[in-house]
């Protein structure tokens, strides 16, 4: 995907939803799961941006509260590592995801995410 076809799949994500386009940075941090896109569904949450954190937490089947379940990943490498959530990730803090290997997506805003 280039990076034109990768803004052009955000801003439609962006444009369905009738929320604001929220570009990150290609050095921005997502926490990414050790098992991200090795099992289904992938979930997704977006709290608010801290420092060169996109505010992303990304991960695969059941989620865990292990201190190693994330790990910092720049988005840079998520695009290589997975293309099926980059559309997502221009969605403004506060925003879910959810999606799966059957076509099934749900797309939703969380309040909770903003609270401090």
């Amino acid at each position: 995907m280039s990076v034109d076809e990768v803004l052009e799949a955000q801003k439609q994500v962006c444009a369905v939803h009738g929320v604001d386009f929220c570009l990150i940075e290609p050095d921005a941090i997502v926490g990414a799961s050790r098992n991200h896109g090795l099992e289904a569904p992938t979930h997704g949450l977006r709290h608010a941006d801290a420092g060169d954190s996109s505010g992303w937490f990304l991960w695969s089947g059941e989620y865990s509260a292990a201190d190693d379940f994330f790990e910092p990943v720049h988005l840079r490498h998520l695009i290589e590592r997975a293309p099926e959530v980059i559309r997502y990730l221009a969605l403004p803090p506060g925003f879910r995801f959810l999606n799966d290997d059957a076509c099934y997506e749900d797309i939703w805003f969380d309040e909770a995410l903003l609270l401090p």
